[in-house]
């Protein structure tokens, strides 16, 4: 399964037997892949407006329903780290009216472990951050000041750092930041995309 973030409303890309047992109504909407055309007109319902709270889509070849919907877009991949201190609290950072985690586009030629420790130093100045274990990947799109559409896949990593002291990288618009626990953050009334909560699931 695939799930995809349009607007801050997941799509979700299944199989049959899964997408079957889905529950619809007027706020969640289930159909079956039967061309690419179509695929389309979901993205631009996710775009104009907040109509469902979640769109099911499925298909018995899963691998071959993603690379058509995945073609509508331009690929930007990134990486990211959900860092953890000795005291074994997480680290997030608010930016733009959210809180999130350090995470960046992957520069080319550079793996995405490199990456993905790369943006934690940059953005929040842990200098030393080792990788613990890959988490699942996120997906989520955007539109570019030229309107092309974009899929960001991000490959997040749990890390750790004994370090504690944190430099905002401020030119990134990151404003403040706190360590915490998923749990805390996650039970708390804070506002975080629904795929930076999604990571901090599987922490």
């Amino acid at each position: 399964m695939y799930k995809i973030y349009i607007n801050d409303t997941p799509i979700l890309l299944t199989n049959a037997v899964f997408g079957k047992q889905q529950k619809r109504d007027k706020h969640h909407l289930v159909d079956v892949f039967r061309h690419r055309k179509s695929l389309f007109q979901y993205v631009d319902t996710l775009e104009k407006n907040h109509q469902f709270e979640s769109i099911v889509i499925y298909s018995d070849d899963v691998e071959q329903l993603k690379e058509d919907f995945f073609s509508i877009f331009k690929i930007v991949p990134a990486a990211g780290g959900a860092v953890y201190n000795a005291d074994n609290q997480l680290l997030m950072m608010y930016r733009r009216g959210s809180w999130d985690l350090p995470k960046g586009k992957i520069d080319a030629g550079e793996s995405i472990e490199a990456a993905a420790v790369r943006e934690v130093q940059e953005e929040v100045g842990l200098l030393d951050v080792e990788i613990v274990e890959q988490l699942p990947t996120t997906y989520h799109t955007y539109r570019s000041k030229k309107g092309t559409r974009i899929l960001k896949p991000t490959y997040w990593f749990k890390m750790k750092t004994n370090q504690t002291e944190v430099t905002l990288q401020t030119e990134e618009d990151i404003e403040k930041s706190e360590w915490t626990t998923a749990a805390e953050f996650l039970s708390s009334t804070k506002v975080a995309y629904g795929s930076i909560n999604d990571v901090l699931r599987n922490c």
